[in-house]
């Protein structure tokens, strides 16, 4: 995973040699509906230049799980060549329902030393075995020997199958990040310094991500595995590819009873939660995003009683001129958040 800054004591997510000579670099979401990529500028006022989504077959992919690895990479090389992608440097966004994520307290450790810890200190708190485990740490909080901070536990499948269909398309892989971990520093982009905790959701068919983050560090983060029911779950297995142009919005079945009843259900439990525990954890507004946002954001903004907005890539970036009359959804936001600087 990504490191977040030069203070961040551990992390054993593949990381790839970076090449400083690359002017732009690409983050990537492989979600179960589709693959999700934005090309973004390096420098001092970073760009997006290019963004596109890819309908996947059915059956291929399973969140950030790949099922069917040809199906994807095809897709991807598609993506690259309809959304017009030049580089092949990537960062790719994770989230799923095997990943763990928890408040954890690590001894104030070198990176080297603390790597070794985690696999022996973590081992009953996570699902898998250490050695079967990919592990990262983000500190918070340092108070003498002990760090406290979030520790994220992932199968390592999940993220070699990545590599390796990427690696199919001839992509260099630079970095993995914890796509909770990009919502944050996007909440650090939309809300003015100093202003204090703020929600940020990325709704998604299958999986929704809750982080509550101040100045863009993530304080909270759960992920809530919902399959939400729309007319984009009933498609044939060609690939679409959604480029620039207005995308078709789903018909969402609601109800009591429902998918997305249940997700506003959870995301109300979580807020309850977090204002019970910490004046930190108490989210003066909730930014909405992900690729049912804007279904969403009126039934939930009443349900749970908070001021709430829906943000776009536009909010986030610069957008280049060849992308000036580009729909650029709010599906694209966690492909975006991996590729922004963090708050630290």
């Amino acid at each position: 995973m990504v490191r977040h800054s030069s203070t961040w004591p551990c992390s054993d997510w593949r990381e790839i040699e970076e090449d400083h000579m690359a002017r732009s670099v690409v983050g990537i979401e492989i979600a179960e509906e589709s693959v999700r990529a934005v090309e973004v500028t390096r420098g001092r006022h970073p760009q997006l230049v290019a963004a596109g989504e890819v309908r996947l077959p059915a059956g291929s992919a399973r969140d950030s799980d790949v099922l069917d690895a040809d199906a994807v990479a095809t897709a991807v090389t598609t993506l690259w060549s309809q959304a017009r992608i030049k580089s092949r440097k990537v960062v790719v966004a994770l989230v799923n329902r095997r990943i763990l994520v928890r408040d954890y307290t690590a001894p104030n450790l070198p990176i080297e030393e603390l790597s070794k810890a985690l696999r022996y200190e973590a081992q009953d708190l996570i699902p898998v075995a250490p050695e079967d485990a990919v592990l990262d740490f983000y500190p918070l909080e340092v108070d003498g020997s002990q760090a406290k901070g979030l520790l994220v536990a992932g199968p390592a499948d999940n993220v070699e199958s990545i590599l390796n269909t990427l690696a199919k398309t001839k992509l260099r892989v630079d970095n993995v990040d914890f796509l909770p971990f990009g919502l944050a520093r996007v909440a650090g982009r939309v809300v003015p310094e100093g202003f204090g905790p703020v929600a940020i959701v990325a709704v998604g068919e299958h999986t929704t991500s809750f982080v509550i983050a101040i100045d863009g560090i993530p304080r909270y983060v759960r992920v809530i595995a919902v399959d939400v029911a729309s007319e984009r779950s009933v498609r044939d297995d060609g690939a679409e590819v959604l480029v620039g142009g207005r995308r078709s919005m789903p018909s969402l079945v609601d109800g009591p009873e429902s998918p997305v009843a249940e997700v506003i259900g959870r995301l109300s439990e979580t807020l309850r939660f977090c204002r019970g525990q910490d004046d930190r954890l108490d989210p003066r507004e909730l930014l909405l995003t992900g690729p049912l946002a804007p279904e969403l954001a009126e039934p939930l903004a009443e349900a749970l009683q908070i001021e709430t907005r829906t943000i776009l890539p536009r909010d986030v970036i610069a957008v280049g001129s060849n992308l000036a009359d580009a729909d650029l959804p709010s599906s694209l936001m966690g492909a975006l958040g991996i590729m922004l600087d963090g708050g630290r």
